[in-house]
């Protein structure tokens, strides 16, 4: 990648930018490393071709009903939440 980087950037390469470059060499390796630790493996593409194909070939199922949420205070609705006609209203 050093070699690339002087041939195509030869008139703007400084010594900081490739030692940049090198040093990111460990530090990709060592994230590399500890995601391999933890069991993170990537996915081929052939397998998520295979898992978008079997999300698209799928039946969907009946929709998901919620169930409405509890009243409360300021959702209840209907003539038992108005206000007294003497009361004025509070801003």
């Amino acid at each position: 990648m050093a070699v690339i980087f002087a041939i195509f950037l030869r008139d703007k390469v400084t010594t900081g930018s490739v030692v940049g470059l090198l040093a990111s060499l460990p530090m990709y390796l060592l994230f590399g490393w500890v995601l391999a630790k933890i069991g993170y493996q990537r996915q081929t593409y052939r397998a998520l071709r295979e898992q978008t194909l079997a999300r698209k070939n799928t039946v969907p199922s009946a929709p998901a009903t919620r169930s409405k949420p509890a009243a409360t205070r300021r959702t209840s609705s209907g003539p038992s939440s108005r206000r007294p006609t003497n009361k004025p209203k509070k801003r």
